[in-house]
C-alpha cells in the first residue's frame, strides 16, 4: 500500500428546492382519505422527518449530479480540473440501462466550460444507497496507485426516492446529490485504505423492478437488515484493526451512519454501541452527546432520504457542526462511516481530519441548502408523481416556462429517447 496519503479534497451539495412539508401533506391526504390522519401522524413521528425535497420536471439524476459537482469544481482551479482522472457517479435511479449518468455528467461539465479532459474514465456504480461509497473507495484506491500527485476523482452520488403513495414510506421520498473531489494529501479528510469491514447478504427488504419507478421495501425488516448489517461489519472492521469493538468507538470522535430517515441511525447506533461495545445507557448517551451525532440530522431531517447522497449529506453537516463548535480543534479528529445499501450490503471504513478542512469547511454555504427551499402545493407534488414516462409527453411538460438560474437542466429528449442537457 502506498504511503501517500488519500481521501476527500472537498464536498458539494445540490438538492431541488420543491419542498413537501410532513405535516401538509398528512393534511392533504387525510381530506380524500380520512382514515390514513391517524397511520400517517404515527409514521411520521416515528420516524423524525419533518419535510423531503422532490425534483422539478426538467430535473433528474444527472441534472443533479451535474449540479452538485459544479459546487465543487467553483472551487477547483482549472488547471486541477484538468487533472481529475476518473468521474464515478453512485446512485440506484439511473436514467438509462446503458450509458452511465456519470458519461452524461461529464459531457455537461465539459459544454459549460469546466477543464476537464477526455483522459479520464467514467462509470457507475450501484448497490442501492451504498453505491456511492464503492465509487469513493473505487477512485481512492486507483488513485493510491497513480504516479501523479495532481490527479484527481470526482465522485458523485445522486439519487431521487419515489415510493409507491399515498402511503406512510411518502415521507422518506426526497431527491439530491453530493459530489466529492477524491485527491492525494487531501484537504479534507484522509481516509484509512488498509482497514475495511464489510457485510453482504442476498436479502429481499429493498428492491425496485426493471419496470417500476418505485421502490418496494419491506419497512420492519429492512431496518432489521440495516441494524444486523452494521453489528457485522462493524465486528469485521474490529477484526482487521486488531481491536476490540469498545477500544474502535474509544479511539474515534464522530460517527456518520447512512440516514434514510432521522429516527433509523439513531436505533442503529444505540444497538451497536450496546450489543457490539457493551456500553451501558448512560455511556450511549454521553457518546451520542459528545459526537453531535443525532444534532447533526437537521439537513436529513428536511432533505428526505437521499439514497446514496444521504450518508455524505450527513458527513457534510456533521463536518460544518462541529467546525462551528470547536474551530480548528477539529483538526485530527477521526470518523468511522458506516454505509448501508439494502439488498444488502454494509461497508465501514475511517478517515482522519486533515489540517486544511477548517479553511474548506469555511467557504461552504450549507445554510443556503436549508434555506433555499420553496414549499410546494400538494397539486405540484401530485404532478410529480404523474411525470410521464412516454418521450412525446414528458418533452410536452419540459417545454412549460421555469427557471433554472445558472443550473444544469433537462432541456428535451430526442425521437429516440435520447436526453439532452443543457445549462441555463
Amino acid at each position: 500500500m502506498s504511503e501517500t496519503k488519500i481521501g476527500i479534497g472537498d464536498i458539494g451539495i445540490y438538492v431541488p428546492k420543491l419542498q413537501m412539508d410532513v405535516n401538509s401533506l398528512i393534511e392533504a391526504r387525510a381530506q380524500a382519505q380520512p382514515q390514513l390522519n391517524r397511520v400517517m401522524r404515527r409514521a411520521a413521528k416515528k420516524t423524525g422527518q419533518v419535510s423531503f425535497r422532490f425534483p422539478a420536471p426538467w430535473e433528474d439524476t444527472a441534472t443533479l449530479a451535474a449540479n452538485a459537482a459544479s459546487e465543487t469544481l467553483e472551487r477547483l482551479s482549472p488547471k486541477l480540473q484538468e487533472k481529475i482522472r476518473y468521474i464515478l457517479v453512485g446512485t440506484e435511479t439511473a436514467i438509462d440501462l446503458a450509458k452511465p449518468v456519470a458519461s452524461y455528467v461529464h459531457g455537461m461539465l465539459k459544454k459549460a466550460g469546466y477543464t476537464l479532459g477526455n483522459a479520464l474514465s467514467t462509470y457507475d456504480t450501484k448497490h442501492a444507497c451504498a453505491g456511492g461509497t464503492s465509487a469513493l473507495l473505487s477512485a481512492a484506491s486507483n488513485l493510491s496507485c497513480s504516479g501523479s500527485a495532481q490527479e484527481r476523482g470526482l465522485v458523485i452520488s445522486s439519487d431521487i426516492a419515489r415510493y409507491d403513495a399515498p402511503s406512510t414510506a411518502e415521507f422518506t421520498q426526497g431527491a439530491g446529490s453530493v459530489a466529492l473531489i477524491v485527491e492525494k494529501n487531501p484537504r479534507l479528510m484522509e481516509i484509512n485504505l488498509e482497514t475495511q469491514g464489510f457485510f453482504s447478504s442476498d436479502v429481499d427488504d429493498f428492491f425496485r423492478p426493471i419496470n417500476s419507478v418505485t421502490a418496494k421495501v419491506k419497512g420492519r425488516y429492512s431496518m432489521n437488515c440495516y441494524q444486523s448489517a452494521l453489528k457485522a461489519a462493524f465486528e469485521d472492521y474490529c477484526n482487521r484493526a486488531e481491536r476490540n469493538p469498545s477500544e474502535c468507538v474509544e479511539e474515534i470522535d464522530y460517527i456518520a451512519l447512512h440516514v434514510p430517515f432521522p429516527s433509523m441511525p439513531e436505533i442503529a447506533l444505540r444497538n451497536l454501541l450496546s450489543e457490539s461495545c457493551g456500553k451501558s445507557e448512560a455511556e450511549i448517551e454521553h457518546f451520542i452527546q459528545r459526537s453531535g451525532f443525532t444534532d447533526a440530522m437537521y439537513l436529513c431531517s428536511t432533505f428526505g432520504n437521499l439514497y446514496t447522497a444521504s450518508l455524505y449529506t450527513y458527513l457534510a453537516t456533521l463536518l460544518y457542526q462541529e467546525h462551528h463548535k470547536i474551530g480548528e480543534e477539529i483538526i485530527h479528529k477521526r470518523v468511522l462511516i458506516a454505509s448501508y445499501g439494502s439488498g444488502n450490503t454494509m461497508t465501514v471504513f475511517s478517515g482522519t481530519i486533515c489540517e486544511n478542512a477548517p479553511e474548506l469547511i469555511s467557504q461552504w454555504s450549507i445554510e443556503k441548502w436549508r434555506d433555499g427551499s420553496r414549499n410546494a402545493s400538494f397539486d405540484e407534488y401530485l404532478a410529480w408523481l404523474s411525470l410521464p414516462t412516454s418521450i412525446d409527453a414528458l418533452r410536452e411538460r419540459l417545454e412549460t416556462p421555469n427557471s433554472k438560474k445558472g443550473l444544469f437542466y433537462l432541456k428535451s429528449l430526442s425521437e429516440n429517447g435520447y436526453r439532452i442537457y443543457d445549462r441555463d
